[in-house]
C-alpha cells in the first residue's frame, strides 16, 4: 500500500528534477534528432519524387524525339527511294529509246544494204542473162 511519509516527497521532488534534466539533456535533443531525421526523409522523398517525375518527363519527350527521328528518317528513305525509282525509270527510258533508235539504223543500214546487194545482184543478172544468151546462141 501506498504510504505517504517524508521520503515520498523526497522521492517526487527527485523524479521532477531527472524529469527536466533528462528532458534537457536527452528527450529534447532526442526529439529534435528524429525530427531531423524525418525532415531529411522527407526532403529525399519528395527528391525521389522529383527526379522519378523528372525521368518520366524526360524518357516521354526521347520517345517523342524518336518517334520524329523515326518519322523524318522514313521521310528521306522514301524520298531517296522515289528518286531511285525516278532514276531508274529515266535510265531505262533512255536505254529503250536508244535500242529504238539502234535498231531503226540497223534497219535502215540493212535496208542500205539489201538495196546495194539488189543493185549488184540486178547487174550481175543482166551480166549472167547476156553470157547466157551469148551461150545458147553459139551453141
Amino acid at each position: 500500500m501506498l504510504e505517504f511519509n517524508q521520503w515520498y516527497f523526497v522521492l517526487v521532488a527527485n523524479f521532477i528534477i531527472l524529469y527536466f534534466i533528462l528532458s534537457s539533456l536527452l528527450f529534447k535533443p532526442l526529439a529534435k534528432l528524429f525530427k531531423e531525421r524525418e525532415n531529411t526523409i522527407k526532403g529525399a522523398y519528395e527528391d525521389a519524387k522529383a527526379m522519378n517525375a523528372k525521368k518520366d518527363e524526360n524518357a516521354a519527350k526521347m520517345n517523342a524525339e524518336l518517334q520524329q527521328a523515326r518519322k523524318q528518317a522514313k521521310d528521306i528513305y522514301n524520298s531517296i527511294r522515289e528518286a531511285g525509282i525516278s532514276y531508274q525509270t529515266e535510265v531505262l527510258r533512255k536505254a529503250e529509246e536508244e535500242a529504238v533508235a539502234m535498231i531503226e539504223r540497223a534497219r535502215q543500214e540493212l535496208k542500205l544494204e539489201t538495196e546495194k546487194a539488189r543493185a549488184i545482184l540486178r547487174a550481175d543478172v543482166d551480166k549472167l542473162s547476156e553470157e547466157i544468151v551469148r551461150k545458147l546462141v553459139k551453141a
